[in-house]
């Protein structure tokens, strides 16, 4: 089984948003509307097995210095197969790319990223902005269980 990694296109969305149902459901990723990924689209990473989506990751620039990994997620049945590291891999490399000096994440997964060399921060280091503009749309907020975590890439 061969998986390939592109830039998704707008025709993907529909795969992309049934992927990430569950989970948005959940509280476990945020709701992002089709319109709020189509003007994000290039911020992202997918894999693709047979013509499907099967996983995908985007990278957001925040600022000059500071980029976040978001919106991570492998279908369930793909789980398990390197999928999620090799896509946020390849979201730190476009960072690298892009002279993006650190790199956030806020995750229910903290051994994950341990795994791939980010560390927890205290979240009174996220962005202001950040918070207004994508924390405030969570079932959870203001009473946050993820964890913040950063990774140096320069």
């Amino acid at each position: 089984m061969e998986i390939l990694y592109k830039k998704p296109i707008l025709t993907d969305i529909p795969q992309m948003q049934r992927i990430v149902k569950k989970y948005v459901e959940d509280g476990i990723i945020l709701p992002r509307s089709d319109d709020e990924i189509a003007t994000n689209i290039r911020s992202y990473i997918a894999a693709q097995i047979e013509g499907e989506i099967v996983g995908y990751v985007a990278l957001h620039i925040h600022s000059i210095t500071l980029a976040e990994i978001r919106s991570l997620i492998v279908d369930e049945g793909y789980q398990g197969m390197g999928i999620g590291k090799e896509l946020v891999q390849r979201a730190l490399e476009e960072g690298k790319t892009l002279a993006v000096k650190e790199v956030l994440s806020l995750t229910y997964n903290k051994e994950f990223f341990e795994k791939l060399g980010f560390h927890e921060i205290q979240k009174e280091k996220i962005p202001e902005h950040k918070i207004w503009q994508d924390c405030i749309k969570c079932k959870h907020f203001p009473i946050c269980n993820e964890v913040a975590m950063m990774k140096k890439i320069s």
